[in-house]
């Protein structure tokens, strides 16, 4: 490896699960940082024991709830020529890990960062999806709460670019009997344990893999990726008529039964708020 530059924060990527994974210029890496900052010590401790990697006190903690208090201590050890080194559990810091906070500071204070790029689930999932890999859109971990995923469904029902999001194996089933209401026909993949020993992809239709889940447990580490959007089926006027009355049987207003009907069924909010007239004159279906 080239002689490295003393005086900054290098993002250095780590394996899924399998240790064999991680890149010579990380191990390098490793070998001469001057302080590493990792997500859990207890986990890191193992990657750099199987390794024969000699810490001597130069491994710190930063995670969700420290990492805006640790900024100003990595600043002042890059400013001080130090080398740091920031790794999460697995895979490359930032994603939906911590990291993006301290490489804001670092830029902010003017020094230098960059990275040693390798594994990322995003990408592995991706690739091994058996979906177009053109264009994504990354979604991080979906809401908790109902009202709140809804509005990320509504608009992934416009959304042409294949979807990827984390879930946790308990609210797994759940999300995507979801998904497969609204969405029975797109293809999905989830990948679970990637580079481990129990490494899995269910691919299918979204109501076909919920009823796959059904009948089993889905555990360990687990992406989803989700098709996109490939064409916009003409929408039969009686179909649109009918979910704005199921919307105002519900009880919504003119405004936000259009806003939904449009959104769901893809279609011209313009066409959508008049048949809404219409129905709100009364007249038949």
């Amino acid at each position: 490896m080239d002689e490295v530059k003393a005086g900054q924060l290098v993002l250095v990527a780590t394996p899924l699960g399998n240790l064999g994974d991680l890149s010579r210029r990380a191990l390098e890496l490793f070998a001469v940082a001057d302080v590493i900052y990792c997500e859990d010590t207890r986990h890191s401790r193992t990657l750099f024991s199987a390794h024969d990697i000699p810490l001597r006190g130069r491994l710190h903690s930063l995670h969700q709830h420290n990492e805006a208090a640790q900024c100003a201590q990595i600043v002042a050890h890059v400013r001080g020529g130090e080398l740091v080194v920031l790794i999460s559990d697995a895979g490359t810091p930032g994603i939906s890990d911590p990291g993006s906070r301290v490489v804001a500071a670092i830029i902010e204070a003017g020094l230098v960062v960059t990275t040693a790029p390798g594994p990322s689930a995003v990408v592995a999932a991706l690739t091994i999806s058996g979906l177009s890999t053109d264009r994504f859109v990354m979604e991080g971990f979906l809401a908790r709460k109902t009202s709140d995923r809804t509005k990320s469904y509504e608009q992934w029902s416009r959304e042409e670019r294949t979807i990827v999001f984390y879930e946790s194996p308990q609210r797994l089933k759940g999300v995507v009997h979801e998904l497969a209401e609204l969405f029975p026909t797109r293809r999905v993949a989830i990948a679970r344990e990637m580079t481990k020993l129990h490494e899995e992809v269910i691919r299918g239709t979204l109501m076909d893999v919920a009823a796959a889940l059904d009948q089993r447990d889905v555990i360990g580490e687990i992406v989803v990726v989700l098709e996109g959007v490939t064409f916009t089926p003409e929408v039969d006027d009686d179909v649109v008529r009918a979910a704005l009355v199921e919307q105002f049987d519900a009880g919504a207003t003119t405004r936000d039964a259009v806003d939904y009907v449009a959104e769901m069924l893809v279609v011209a909010r313009r066409e959508v708020y008049e048949h809404a007239l219409e129905l709100r004159r009364g007249e038949p279906l």
